[in-house]
């Protein structure tokens, strides 16, 4: 009872575009499905190409979940609101098409990007045999369309995306480049939850290079006079400094401010509270690199520098 739907569903796949009963329909001929991985410690990316429109793509970044997307060639789907589907493949008789609601479709060459949960059950969906599928109307005429993947050779790229993931830093730019850093016991040292933070923050700027400058602003709460506070800000601030120092950040690279207790995070009227603004508060970010001035070279007749005395 299998052939006859394997057959049809080869018959189907083997039509990149097509006019079906939906409307117009973007998917890869069966024996040219593949599946692309590629990624370094900043993202992962897993990926169909699709025939005549672009491609779907499993994008999972550094401290997130993934999210699916479409990539268009050209400017198919119009705006509004794209239907999401994990869909059944035609030789599994008795399934239906699972529905995952809808996504908001813009302009550009990426025009939606899924929620996590919704790309989280496609991928649970292509394990099983399903098919991610949208449907949406075209820019112009508002025709119907739909742009389906096919589940073909997915599990051995899955491994290999899995492989990716796996490498992936424990956040990413957005997440760390502001932070705060918590003296909640109300001294200056630093505690083994502090430690962890910035050593978090270490393995990111290890791993770009390009985030090269690190603002630090020291704060504390209101318990002491203000010349005390001032101080305690000053302390708090100067470890977190000698903690990034003494893991080989460039002193250059950090500004240090303290404040006090003038910018609190909460009111200072009870202890939980007083325990969030004794903090230093981190903030990471990339400036352009001044190009090397270019050497000078000296007079041919002029004496060495080493030979210049007084």
């Amino acid at each position: 009872m299998r052939q006859p739907y394997l057959v049809l569903f080869s018959l189907i796949a083997s039509l990149p575009v097509c006019l079906s009963a939906w409307g117009i329909s973007f998917q890869t001929r069966l024996e040219k499905i593949e599946w692309q991985v590629e990624g370094d410690q900043f993202e992962c990316r897993l990926s169909q190409p699709i025939t005549d429109f672009g491609a779907g793509q499993f994008v999972r970044r550094a401290g997130e979940q993934a999210t699916f997307r479409l990539q268009a060639r050209e400017r198919w789907l119009g705006s509004g609101s794209a239907t999401l589907l994990a869909a059944a493949a035609p030789w599994q008789p008795g399934r239906g098409d699972i529905n995952l609601g809808v996504v908001s479709v813009g302009a550009g060459e990426v025009p939606f990007n899924s929620s996590q949960e919704q790309a989280g059950r496609l991928l649970v969906g292509l394990l099983e045999g399903r098919s991610p599928l949208v449907r949406h109307r075209t820019v112009q005429g508002g025709d119907s369309l739909e742009v389906r993947l096919l589940p073909v050779k997915f599990r051995q790229a899955y491994s290999d995306y899995l492989a990716c993931t796996a490498k992936l830093l424990p956040v990413n730019f957005e997440q760390i480049r502001q932070a705060q850093v918590g003296f909640p016991g109300g001294g200056v040292d630093l505690d083994p939850l502090a430690q962890a933070k910035l050593d978090i923050i270490l393995t990111f700027l290890k791993a770009d290079p390009s985030v090269n400058r690190i603002q630090l602003d020291g704060h504390a709460d209101n318990s002491g006079n203000r010349l005390t506070n001032r101080d305690l800000s000053r302390r708090r601030a100067l470890a977190v400094m000698e903690y990034f120092k003494a893991n080989g950040v460039p002193a250059e690279q950090i500004t240090m401010r303290f404040h006090g207790e003038r910018y609190p995070l909460a009111p200072n009227s009870n202890e939980a509270s007083r325990a969030k603004n004794r903090r230093v508060s981190v903030r990471l970010d990339r400036a352009p690199q001044a190009p090397a001035a270019p050497e000078t070279p000296a007079p041919a007749d002029a004496a060495p520098a080493a030979a210049v005395t007084s």
